[in-house]
């Protein structure tokens, strides 16, 4: 049932006197659970210049826990607060740090710092390192840089890329996004102010999932990772997601609804699916939340958890970014949307009935304990995005630390990129690519060599016209296969030749793993590749380039005319559009005999191509695997772009029209998403 709370109707929550601390007030408090005795780190934090911390207990906690300094909230104070949250804590978990967010808010809390029990302050001073007062923000930092809302898909983002560490991705980032390592093609800018979460990052062991931590370095050896302590803050606009943890994460007073930890999911799951609950209500009052360089150095103490513990995060936090995303709530009051949100979220698994339960309790405890809610602001999201002009696109490029792939700590400057290209290199670098280009070649020419000639031993440029200058070779497109045997026997010692045309980007990075003894063409792209029937067709076109396909095979020699007869038959054809196929060197000669037969004949190349392949070899000896994932749209609809189809993780994207340098930035910016370093080439 959907909780009936009565907002108006909440009396307030008087702090019984005989409560220990009951007269205590402070405005900045940390908040910690604790399952050991105090520790140095512990102790370090009593020591936070103008901050009061809070030790919040459970079932773990030994008995007579005490540090100077600290207020402890051991179970039986819990008890006797009067907190209808408490009713749903478990006794065993650090989730009962709400009981502990509540009694600082009551306590008269205007910032609460969200940390762990091995937190260590630099200097001991959080004002140095986060936005404490937002006021002054405005005032001496009035801009944040913000990730760009450019692209609308984007929900998700690796913060640790921005601030120097590619290769390190934090606890509850979904899986597949592990591999986005680029840094921003550009950021935009927020006024400060309104960074009402804010989210340090960690030093030594930052906050990383499981799978992270027990494969990237031998079982008893601890992290100590360094973020970038000069890359300036970076704020998420709305859109846009990342982790937040209960580790190392400052709330103002407008974001202390946020603070709730869910109690149904799994114990490393709850604080980063509480802290995508709060960014997504956090938009409806106009906030946002604000990445900051490293504030605290966590001590790595090689006490690794289950990997169970984390299952909510893996199985769920994709689709929940979606989810977030979508979801509109049309509840007048931010309490009622937050317990709206709470209530759809249990409608679609992502945590249970109790956890609605929990926050209806938890939103009457804020307000029980004088907490007054913020104002509903409208969505940025629903409103038309303003266009980002050249004079809004602010560059920063991060730097790269050095870190730990799979165990092995790597030296110096990190610079796998380069190493990615070594290895792009050894696998094309005796590879010719053969590229027919259709836009203005003195334009574009020199760019595709600059691009493709980084990965391959030459790039061979054709075009309607011949360019001397530019070493641009005449050859007409509708008969390029004429053309290619001239190129094959000046490069006799190439392993193979790709034929590449403009209209399509090549994605090299993902052919790593294709066969360079075999055949590749589109035989397995619908559109690319289709079989058209020459009995009844009356296309004059086709019916001619079929008698021609006909003529050719008749008089080719056993091993050709058997091959294709056995695919095809001879009452159809193939046309394919060849835009990309690649043939290596032990067919190199058949290809040139083939050639040879059709000799002045005027059969097309969309239509040569794929009769060679067929008279080669048999199609289920084609490496079709090779090409098999390539995006290919004949037409674009009217609200799709190149941009909008690309993705650095198929082998190839087509359409693409590249007529001059503009065009051409264009790709490449979207090509360093596989390529990183393709943006020193911008």
């Amino acid at each position: 049932p959907y909780p009936d709370v009565a907002w108006s109707k909440i009396p307030p929550l008087a702090i019984a006197s005989a409560v220990p601390f009951a007269s205590f007030r402070a405005e900045r408090w940390i908040v910690v659970s604790v399952s050991s005795p105090p520790t140095a780190a512990l102790a370090a934090l009593t020591r936070v210049k103008g901050w009061q911390l809070l030790a919040v207990g459970n079932s773990h906690t030994p008995s007579g826990w005490d540090l100077k300094g600290a207020i402890f909230l051991s179970l039986d104070l819990q008890a006797q607060l009067g907190y209808r949250s408490v009713d749903f804590l478990p006794y065993a978990s650090h989730v009962r740090k709400t009981a502990g967010y509540l009694f600082a808010i009551q306590h008269g809390a205007k910032l609460i710092f969200d940390a762990d029990d091995r937190a260590e302050v630099p200097g001991n001073d959080l004002g140095k390192h986060f936005d404490v007062d937002l006021g002054s923000g405005i005032a001496n930092h009035p801009v944040l840089l913000q990730y760009s809302h450019a692209d609308p898909n984007r929900t998700v983002v690796n913060p640790y890329v921005h601030f120097g560490q590619r290769s390190v991705w934090p606890r509850g980032l979904p899986l597949d996004k592990v591999g986005e390592v680029a840094h921003e093609a550009f950021y935009t800018e927020i006024f400060s102010g309104r960074q009402f979460i804010q989210q340090g990052l960690s030093d030594g062991l930052p906050d990383v999932d499981a799978v992270f931590y027990f494969t990237r370095k031998p079982p008893t050896a601890p992290f100590d990772l360094r973020f970038d302590p000069e890359a300036p803050k970076v704020a998420l606009p709305q859109g846009m997601m990342a982790p937040v943890n209960s580790f190392n994460t400052l709330f103002h007073a407008q974001a202390f609804w946020g603070l709730m930890m869910p109690v149904s999911v799994s114990s490393m799951a709850a604080d980063v699916i509480r802290g995508y609950w709060a960014q997504r209500i956090l938009w409806e009052i106009g906030g946002y939340v604000a990445f900051y360089p490293p504030t605290i150095y966590r001590k790595d103490h090689v006490q690794a958890y289950p990997f169970a513990e984390e299952k909510d995060l893996h199985v769920n936090v994709g689709r929940l970014i979606k989810f977030l995303n979508e979801w509109r709530s049309n509840k007048q009051s931010l309490f009622e949307k937050i317990l709206d949100l709470s209530y759809a979220m249990a409608e679609e698994g992502f945590w249970m009935e109790q956890d609605v339960r929990l926050t209806a309790a938890w939103l009457q405890d804020l307000l029980a304990a004088g907490y007054r809610q913020p104002r509903l602001m409208s969505l940025e999201i629903d409103r038309q995005r303003a266009t980002i002009g050249e004079g809004d696109m602010k560059e920063f490029v991060p730097k790269k630390l050095p870190s730990v792939h799979l165990g092995v700590d790597e030296i110096g400057t990190v610079n796998y990129e380069i190493g990615n290209l070594i290895k792009w290199r050894k696998n094309f670098g005796n590879v010719v690519l053969i590229m027919h280009v259709s836009g203005p070649v003195d334009r574009v020419a020199l760019e595709w060599r600059l691009l493709y000639g980084r990965i391959f031993k030459t790039v061979i440029i054709l075009a309607e016209h011949s360019n001397a200058e530019l070493a641009v070779e005449r050859c007409p497109l509708s008969h390029a296969y004429k053309y290619l045997p001239k190129v094959f026997a000046r490069y006799g010692g190439a392993d193979g030749f790709l034929f590449l045309q403009d209209h399509m980007i090549l994605n090299y990075w993902n052919l790593l793993q294709a066969d360079k003894e075999k055949l590749w063409i589109t035989d397995k792209i619908a559109h690319s590749w289709v079989t058209i029937p020459l009995e009844s067709n009356k296309e004059e076109w086709f019916v001619k380039q079929g008698a021609m396909v006909k003529q050719v095979v008749g008089s080719s020699p056993v091993h050709f005319q058997s091959k294709y007869k056995e695919s095809m038959g001879e009452d159809k054809i193939v046309f394919c559009g060849s835009e990309l196929f690649y043939v290596p060197r032990q067919f190199v000669e058949d290809f040139g005999d083939l050639v040879g037969l059709v000799g002045s004949l005027d059969l097309h190349h969309k239509i040569a191509v794929p009769m060679f392949f067929l008279a080669m070899d048999s199609p289920q000896n084609f490496d079709s695997e090779a090409l098999a994932g390539t995006v290919f749209k004949t037409n674009l609809a009217a609200n799709e772009t190149f941009s909008s189809i690309y993705t650095a993780q198929s082998p190839a994207v087509f359409p693409v029209k590249v007529m001059n340098e503009i065009d051409f930035i264009k790709v490449i910016r979207l090509m360093s998403k596989g390529d990183p370093l393709l943006m020193e080439l911008v």
